[in-house]
């Protein structure tokens, strides 16, 4: 009798401390959510998304807001889930939050041996998707500022190389632009004078006419390059996530079902 009180004593502490463990988690995450689905609806209405949402569609290229609004948007729905799925233990909630957070989780995976196995078509993909933004780089700000930080980052130009710059119908070397910025590139694909403290953002002007002080690299080279002196790194990110929301997926399980 008194070791299946002690048990039952031991099993409703254990439950305590899962169930605040998962809602203090949880709380963090949602605001986390709130916060990135907040900066891109205010993103999209400085842009005039939110009053003309047709316009949505308008743009060529990626508009990261999307990143915040997708990202913020499964954030905050998770963590509203779990937070007040563990508070209230709330079977239906804590159910919500293992099958998302296991759905995720196996979509990564998938996605993760997808690439493995067809690295081609990945990098014939990533070079459509940065050409297809190289073409729309006047058209959003985010954008062009996204460009910028990859081509300074990586230190590159293009998909690969200064000359993708012809697909932009400000930069292209055709007679008939009329455009100042006609056989130039962005000033991010510049490269940077050490003792300078002056941002030059007309450096890229005319620069492929002469061919100097320019990255001369494409940015899917770069980027792969990156990857493989970083692989470590970015894999043992991607297994620490993988294994949190495993945890978090059988800590949710537990709770619902009593079984720790």
């Amino acid at each position: 009798m008194m070791s299946r009180k002690h048990h039952q004593f031991k099993g409703a502490e254990v439950s305590c401390c899962v169930k605040y463990f998962l809602f203090g988690f949880n709380i963090i995450f949602w605001l986390l959510g709130a916060a990135f689905l907040g900066i891109g609806l205010w993103a999209w209405a400085e842009k005039g998304v939110l009053s003309n949402i047709s316009s949505i569609t308008d743009l060529g290229g990626f508009d990261p807001v999307w990143l915040f609004i997708v990202v913020g948007g499964v954030m905050f729905i998770l963590g509203f889930a779990g937070c007040i799925g563990a508070l209230r233990e709330n079977t239906f909630l804590l159910k919500f939050f293992s099958v998302f957070l296991g759905l995720i989780f196996f979509l990564e995976l998938t996605a993760g041996i997808l690439a493995f196995v067809f690295k081609d078509w990945i990098k014939d993909q990533l070079n459509f998707f940065i050409n297809n933004n190289v073409k729309a780089y006047r058209d959003d700000i985010d954008l062009q500022n996204l460009i910028d930080f990859a081509q300074e980052y990586w230190l590159c130009c293009g998909a690969h190389g200064p000359n993708d710059w012809n697909q932009n119908i400000y930069f292209n070397c055709t007679e008939l632009n009329p455009s100042r910025e006609r056989c130039g590139v962005p000033f991010s694909c510049c490269i940077k004078d050490p003792a300078g403290d002056v941002l030059n953002t007309q450096c890229g002007y005319d620069v492929r006419l002469q061919g100097e002080f320019i990255h001369t690299k494409g940015c899917v080279g770069q980027f792969e390059k990156w990857l493989q002196e970083n692989l470590i790194v970015v894999a043992g990110v991607f297994v620490g996530i993988a294994l949190l929301q495993v945890m978090y997926t059988n800590l949710a399980t537990c709770l619902f079902t009593g079984h720790f």
